[in-house]
């Protein structure tokens, strides 16, 4: 076997491999997935990224040593930042503040400047990314990328992505699912396909809250916008390279069913992706079931599940936004978001050092411990305060056992009363330790109630 060298990782871009679902119930059809987590900067955005700047520098709007500068939800800024660090550019990037920490700490690694602004404001706003980055690109003299106008973005798909799906699925394709974020995947391969072949449709996968879907069905732009969880796809306009003409079918995504879906994938067929993923492998699988004859479907791994880790592969996060459901108590264990009968409770015990005390704490990023004893009793607890109080005069203090600066004062609650008693608490700046007559079950922190509360909300 012949195995390829190439020179510089930009070099590596595209040629993703094509799998089929085999695990999966996708009815009569068959379903391929193409793997665009496997670009070098691990999502199909590098091939947009390669192919703005490059088109950018074609054009001459893009010097050696010049600045760019892009509004963005997180891959179109790595595919731009891996890009941008090959070709020595300055990078610049607006995001919204619900891109996950995974991004963010991937893309300052890279060198890239990142500048938070909000993700509930609409366009027109002078908060809102994309408003941001132009006005940004206009003080510093960057050069705006604009994924949502650039026809290098569609460009990169009818020419790269198109093709390979084309050539891998021997020229049968009867469907290909997509998601729109600028819109260049389902415009570039709705281009390609429509010059190679009738008969394959393009599908659109929409989360919930976004217009697109409404846009596809009634030719009307929705005034009615909602939020949603998934990063990359969905909208609350249509951009203007965003071509939906070939779209005759479009579904609905809600949050929940994207992520699950997206652990599914995980769990089933051991492929690692990212929440949009979900949205269109959920998608194209409610197409697939509804088929009443065979069809051969493809659609998009369009980035990596390492970006997500600490969100829907959490088991936390998604208890703590509603994703999964534990069986209902009926009382105060329902509040309790890390239960010690299934180990979520982070502990320490009376003999560990302070040293090891600060360490959990900073591990698993919460501000007290529960100090539970031989028995399995809780005897204390210590805050971050009680850690400072000791230390601050004496940093020896850190090899000190942790019985020697927990407070013993608890402030216990029992799990059938009512919730109004947490409140209390709350007031004197403790978290509540929640027990079952003897028996410890957990803490309840003022963020437990505040994401209980947000839950019920419809």
């Amino acid at each position: 076997m012949t195995l390829s060298t190439y020179k510089g990782t930009l070099a590596t871009i595209g040629n993703t491999p094509l799998v089929e679902v085999t695990h999966l119930d996708t009815g009569p059809c068959q379903l391929f997935l193409k793997l665009e987590n496997q670009n070098p900067g691990g999502s199909i955005k590098d091939r947009v990224g390669k192919s703005m700047i490059e088109a950018a520098e074609r054009d001459g709007k893009l010097k050696p040593g010049g600045t760019i500068v892009e509004a963005t939800a997180g891959n179109t800024g790595l595919g731009l930042a891996l890009v941008a660090s090959q070709k020595g550019y300055k990078l610049v990037l607006v995001v919204p503040d619900k891109m996950a920490q995974e991004k963010i700490f991937h893309l300052t690694a890279l060198g890239v400047e990142v500048i938070l602004t909000r993700s509930d404001v609409g366009k027109g706003h002078p908060e809102y990314y994309q408003d941001m980055a132009q006005r940004i690109a206009d003080e510093r003299g960057g050069f705006f990328v604009n994924q949502f106008e650039n026809e290098a973005n569609p460009l990169a798909h009818e020419t790269t992505t198109g093709p390979e799906i084309w050539e891998q699925m021997n020229h049968d394709v009867d469907a290909v699912v997509c998601g729109v974020g600028s819109g260049g995947t389902i415009t570039g391969l709705g281009r390609f396909f429509r010059k190679v072949s009738d008969k394959t449709e393009m599908v659109l996968a929409d989360p919930e809250g976004s217009i697109l879907t409404h846009y596809v069905e009634t030719g009307e732009i929705s005034k009615d916008v909602g939020s949603w969880v998934v990063e990359g796809i969905g909208e609350d306009f249509v951009p203007v390279i965003c071509d939906l003409e070939q779209v005759r079918t479009a579904y609905t995504i809600p949050d929940k069913e994207a992520l699950l879906t997206a652990r599914e994938l995980l769990a089933k067929e051991g492929i690692l992706a990212g929440s949009s993923t979900g949205t269109l492998l959920a998608a194209a699988l409610r197409y697939c079931r509804e088929q009443t004859e065979p069809k051969r479907v493809v659609t998009l791994v369009c980035d990596s599940g390492n970006k997500y880790l600490s969100k829907m592969y959490n088991d936390y996060w998604m208890y703590d936004h509603g994703f999964l459901e534990r069986p209902a108590a009926g009382d105060l264990r329902d509040l309790i978001s890390r239960r010690h009968e299934d180990r979520g409770t982070v502990t320490v015990g009376m003999d560990d050092t302070l040293l090891a005390a600060h360490g959990r704490m900073k591990l698993y990023d919460v501000s007290q411990l529960p100090v539970i004893d031989e028995a399995g009793k809780v005897v204390g607890i210590l805050h971050e305060s009680d850690l400072l109080l000791a230390v601050v005069k004496d940093e020896a203090r850190f090899r000190d056992p942790v019985s020697s600066a927990m407070s013993s004062k608890l402030e216990t609650i029992q799990a059938d009363q009512p919730m109004e008693d947490l409140l209390p608490i709350f007031d004197q700046g403790y978290v509540a330790i929640v027990k079952d007559g003897d028996e410890f079950l957990g803490l309840i922190t003022r963020i437990d109630l505040i994401n209980t509360l947000r839950r019920k909300l419809k």
